[in-house]
């Protein structure tokens, strides 16, 4: 068991915490919390649980200490340990972002309170994300917008992203941007992209693959308006029909749009804000044949208020059926909007709860 803090001196011996137990001291909250050894959870003082016996019962410095001894939290225990869990990992996005290179994991731990395990486990949990790769995707976040200045030039954008040399930078670059920084800095000069257009039961289908995965999977009645979105979104690369082995991927596409239930696992170019990403990663752990709905997505990635930011999310996925924002519709369950169309939508969930 950890040693108290200096502020819980007035609960340093066990008869001085058990006595608030008995008490339910709603002072003693976060000093310490107690565990009850008959039922395996632990709860704070003050708390409206039913009296323990004595000999059931030990003490831990925090709640952490009691999970990593065995213990789960009680019902209003984890709701409260929960909030507090959201408020660090929030503490620990802002450093992350705020630095002017990412954080060692020890670092980022240490502010938490946390052991470096732990951290990592908890902010993966309540972000999607591991701490590498949300330092990653803030870093790209802005790489990409010190890039989109006209007066910066390459190497100040590079250091400006938090690289601390250019060999840093290009070791990375290619996960970052999926291209050369100057290519980028053009808007995708020099970048390849093959495609090829199918058919399947919701219309039309564009599958698109850059150097680094899949960039686009597109929906809808128009093969050439499919194209031109396409051309859209990459102004300045150069496109290559698909030949007969890129005709497979898309066949692998179409046959996962047909049977959801097959899963996933063919690589995803999934570029965007940090906090697209969260929600991108967060969709894509919601289950065929279920629902979800915008504020479910928003509380996942700890991001409660986020309900709107949410929606704008799904609605800035260019990857259809893999990243399955047709599975989010509104609290009372009604479908809404979606890019590939409501009824495309629609098809889809009914395809998928008959799975």
């Amino acid at each position: 068991m950890q040693p108290l803090s200096p502020s819980s001196t007035a609960y340093a011996t066990d008869d001085s915490r058990w006595q608030a137990v008995r008490d339910r001291d709603p002072l003693a909250r976060g000093h310490f919390v107690y565990a009850v050894r008959t039922t395996g959870i632990y709860c704070q003082p003050g708390s409206s649980a039913r009296l323990p016996r004595r000999e059931n019962v030990e003490f831990f410095s925090s709640a952490a200490d009691a999970e990593a001894a065995g213990y789960r939290a009680s019902r209003h225990a984890g709701l409260a340990a929960d909030s507090a869990r959201a408020a660090l990992i929030a503490s620990a996005c802002r450093m992350i972002e705020e630095a002017d290179s990412p954080p060692a994991l020890d670092a980022l731990a240490a502010q938490a309170g946390m052991s470096p395990f732990h951290f990592h486990r908890v902010f993966k949990a309540h972000t999607g994300l591991t701490p590498k790769a949300y330092a990653s995707a803030a870093r790209a976040r802005r790489l990409r917008q010190e890039l989109s200045v006209p007066s910066v030039s390459v190497t100040d954008a590079i250091y400006g992203a938090g690289f601390n040399s250019n060999s840093r930078f290009y070791e990375a670059s290619d996960q970052l941007l999926g291209m050369r920084a100057r290519d980028y800095k053009a808007g995708g000069t020099g970048a390849e992209i093959r495609f090829a257009v199918g058919q399947c039961a919701l219309g039309a289908i564009l599958v698109a693959q850059s150097q680094r995965g899949i960039c686009a999977i597109l929906l809808g009645d128009d093969p050439d308006a499919l194209v031109r979105d396409l051309q859209d979104q990459f102004p300045r690369a150069r496109f290559i029909g698909g030949d007969a082995g890129f005709e497979r991927l898309v066949a692998q596409v179409v046959g996962f749009v047909e049977a959801p239930s097959i899963g996933w696992s063919l690589p995803l170019d999934v570029r965007g804000t940090a906090f697209q990403e969260r929600v991108w990663q967060a969709l894509r752990e919601v289950p065929p044949g279920t629902t979800v709905s915008y504020a479910q997505i928003a509380e996942r990635i700890g991001s409660p208020k986020a309900v709107r930011a949410v929606a704008q999310a799904c609605g800035a996925n260019a990857i259809a059926v893999a990243i399955p924002c047709h599975r989010v519709v509104r609290r009372n369950g009604d479908i809404s909007g979606y890019r590939w169309g409501v009824e495309r939508k629609r098809e889809l969930l009914r395809r998928e709860s008959k799975t």
